[in-house]
């Protein structure tokens, strides 16, 4: 008997969970599926990019002991946001959401800041990098 509320559980969970993609265009979830998928995977897996990234270009604007402390410190907090933005995107990938982070993988756009759910959390060392609107 636990296995048939197991499947019958399993089976509705599924319905539920393809229920939107359902009524989308055909056209959006074959343009937004994979890519959401492979932004997430990538995102996980290269998320530990921000933390050189953060230390080169704010040791280009500033010099190598701001780029060594405040860009260790952005980095590592970046690296772990843009890791579980990479997670919520793989999460989500069946829904068709708004830009979760820009730019979307790590080395686009390198000289520019990170932004996470369109907000740019700067801070006083944060200058680098032309902050666009990511439609280059």
């Amino acid at each position: 008997m636990n296995k048939n509320k197991f499947l019958a559980a399993c089976i509705l969970f599924g319905a539920l969970v393809t229920a939107p993609a359902a009524y989308a265009a055909e056209e959006d979830v074959v343009e937004y599926f994979p890519k959401k998928v492979l932004q997430g995977f990538t995102n996980i897996a290269t998320g530990f990019i921000e933390l050189p990234k953060n230390i080169i270009n704010i040791t280009n604007e500033h010099n190598i002991f701001v780029g060594m402390t405040w860009g260790v410190l952005r980095g590592t907090a970046q690296a772990i946001s843009r890791t579980f933005v990479g997670t919520a995107e793989l999460l989500t990938s069946p829904f068709q959401t708004g830009e979760l982070n820009s730019p979307a993988f790590v080395w686009e756009r390198f000289s520019e800041d990170s932004r996470f759910f369109g907000k740019n959390y700067g801070g006083y060392w944060t200058t680098y990098g032309p902050l666009d609107d990511g439609n280059d």
